[in-house]
């Protein structure tokens, strides 16, 4: 891989945990955006969003409508929408069926990531009850991108991470104590 330009992390049940214990290890600066999918209620707060910044020198945000995406930020897919990215590395929030029960999909996100990103594209999926995350996540392998699993031995619930290793040869499979080292070597600053 010459350089990551996105790194796209997708979860359901157990993954805040993860990304309580990652974000603290992360470095101040990377030089590309995080965007995070995670199966969650809707609803019109922002505790997600607080809760995560208070863990991370990196700013946090909900993402919006034709949003340009930028490097250093983490981005928080909102509820009840897929997030899309489009060939201009903007964000595009998508209000239809559900896939794999879930609205946000993260099969749909890391399918339009891997469309733009290609083989610069990097991908984590996390754990999980249900099996969203493995097609998206063949596409990325298809065009030249990255596969990272959470080993489902760390994870709270461990279906999801279980399901894509064994569907999808990953790049890497990660204990949740390994992620942050190995998100900051992918930022070349």
């Amino acid at each position: 891989m010459e350089n990551c330009s996105a790194l796209i992390i997708g979860g359901s049940a157990g993954s805040i945990e993860v990304l309580l214990n990652v974000l603290p290890g992360l470095n101040s600066f990377l030089d590309f955006p995080i965007v995070i999918v995670l199966h969650r209620k809707s609803g019109k707060d922002n505790i997600l969003t607080d809760i995560l910044s208070t863990k991370t020198q990196l700013r946090v945000k909900e993402l919006e409508e034709k949003e340009k995406i930028k490097p250093s930020t983490i981005y928080l897919a909102p509820p009840n929408y897929h997030t899309l990215i489009e060939a201009d590395q903007t964000f595009s929030l998508d209000a239809s069926e559900k896939v794999n029960f879930s609205r946000p999909s993260i099969d749909v996100t890391f399918e339009s990531a891997a469309e733009v990103f290609k083989n610069n594209l990097v991908c984590l999926l996390l754990s999980g009850a249900n099996n969203d995350g493995t097609e998206g996540l063949k596409k990325v392998k298809d065009k030249g991108g990255k596969v990272i699993i959470q080993d489902p031995n760390s994870a709270i619930v461990r279906y999801m991470p279980e399901y894509a290793i064994e569907h999808v040869n990953p790049d890497t499979v990660l204990d949740e104590t390994e992620m942050a080292a190995h998100i900051n070597k992918l930022s070349q600053k």
